[in-house]
């Protein structure tokens, strides 16, 4: 049902702004052009998508074996693993560590299952400075917004927006725009961040059963700043990201940044196996959040296979023109749409509606998900719960009475062709007419396929 979150309303509100949005739109569908340079230079591109999702399945089929053979692996390297079943006991988790170390400051890297969390306003209504130091998360932190793009999170905001926030955040000069002088003083108010820290915090990328060791994946090495200078490091994971051998790393390492950026690989690949030394701690916080329910369900347990890379949002249409956050969801885009309705049905029932159904997400992910069908699955169970829009359900009704009697679909057809052209705008393009609020209405035809079909077969037969 139509809500204050529904991501139709959320949506019209970002494409008022009709050059950010085409803006938005073009940006992300160069990095989607990016994304097919990088994978047409792989050969076996294809091979690695079909034996990640292999590997993938596999992993979900016999996560519970492999999650213990994780943490006894991991304990035997000086890890601590620790467990939590929601949001609420990860975050009581966070906090009871922090706390006892006695953290005032703490500094982080880019974590999609702590802004899921929402691990920063628990821990800032604590008393603990969090400041997350990758550049768009810091930028969307100082914004107090979330982030918009899972790999890119303010990739909604123009450089003339930031630089402004930098003047009145950092001091930056007012006007500036050079992205190289913004880049620099971030990263100096940033370095400052991470020589006062008392702990660094990271998400978890990959996660090997076999060896207990965790992998990080940045761009701007600031996971390894936040983690190499304080002696306490915790890593947060959802309990998804866990791979079975370290030999299979290689296969999502080399389909993760193509994916995502088109680079042919992250410029930190950072393993973690340990404690830094003797004096440093190293936790894992294991993260359920609903996976488990989710992994139980015949016809969305494949979702879980996702490796964060983003690659289906920048495909899609639907993403690309509306932004990230008119999904109103932690992952937005395509996988968000599954992911969402999957914690909360009510509250996310637009999601898997904001979809035209092109396959696009399903061609370009990594692993193979197939999303697009996914979210076809969704749409009936959202209609058997009975949380569809009236508008909806009642232009389904009218659209099964004539299409369940040809005639009427006939003489429904023949009407509109010989009418539309002929109503004032006015009658047309209105409020009721949701498709055209956007666009122009194709020409009408002046004979039906079927009349240009029998046309057409009576001069083929005649001949």
């Amino acid at each position: 049902m139509a809500t204050a979150t529904s991501h139709p309303k959320k949506a019209a509100a970002f494409v008022k702004n009709s050059e950010r949005a085409s803006w938005h739109d073009r940006t992300l569908w160069f990095v989607r052009a990016k994304r097919d340079a990088a994978a047409s230079t792989v050969p076996e591109w294809e091979d690695l998508r079909e034996r990640a999702s292999q590997i993938k399945m596999h992993t979900m089929t016999h996560l519970d074996s492999l999650l213990e053979q994780f943490e006894e692996r991991a304990k035997a390297n000086g890890i601590q693993v620790h467990w939590a079943k929601d949001a609420a006991e990860h975050n009581q988790i966070v906090l009871d560590l922090l706390q006892k170390h006695g953290v005032k400051k703490l500094v982080k890297s880019k974590s999609m299952l702590t802004e899921e969390c929402h691990l920063n306003p628990f821990l800032e209504r604590h008393d603990i400075e969090v400041v997350d130091t990758d550049l768009g998360e810091w930028i969307v932190q100082l914004r107090e917004e979330p982030p918009s793009h899972i790999v890119m999170p303010a990739i909604h905001t123009k450089r003339e927006e930031i630089g402004e926030l930098f003047h009145e955040k950092i001091g930056t000069k007012k006007g500036a725009t050079d992205p190289q002088y913004l880049t620099e003083a971030a990263r100096q108010e940033l370095r400052q961040k991470f020589l006062s820290a008392d702990a660094g915090l990271t998400g978890v990328n990959f996660a090997i059963a076999e060896t207990g060791g965790i992998v990080v994946c940045t761009n701007e090495g600031n996971a390894d700043l936040g983690t190499s200078l304080p002696k306490l490091h915790i890593a947060c994971m959802g309990i998804e990201k866990l791979i079975p051998r370290a030999n299979d790393l290689g296969v999502f390492l080399r389909l993760l940044a193509r994916s995502a950026t088109g680079q042919p690989i992250t410029s930190y690949t950072t393993h973690f196996h340990g404690p830094r030394n003797d004096d440093c701690e190293l936790h894992v916080v294991l993260v359920d959040n609903g996976r488990s329910e989710l992994l139980g369900t015949e016809e969305f347990r494949r979702s879980l296979n996702c490796i964060r890379c983003g690659a289906c949002m920048n495909t899609c249409p639907v993403y690309r023109r509306s932004g990230g956050h008119s999904y109103n969801n932690t992952v937005p885009g395509p996988i968000g749409s599954i992911l969402a309705p999957a914690s909360d049905t009510k509250l996310h029932s637009s999601l898997p509606f904001a979809c035209t159904l092109c396959g696009s997400c399903t061609d370009v992910c990594p692993v193979k998900i197939n999303i697009h069908e996914q979210l076809y699955t969704w749409r009936s169970k959202i209609a058997l719960k009975g949380l569809l829009p009236v508008s909806k359900r009642l232009s389904m009704k009218f659209a099964a009475a004539i299409l369940k009697r040809p005639w009427l679909y006939r003489f429904a057809g023949k009407m509109a062709r010989f009418w539309l052209p002929k109503l004032p705008r006015f009658m047309v393009y209105n409020v009721l007419n949701k498709w055209g609020q956007q666009r122009e209405l194709p020409v009408a035809p002046k004979k039906s396929f079927r009349e240009e079909f029998r046309e057409k077969e009576s001069k083929s037969g005649s001949v």
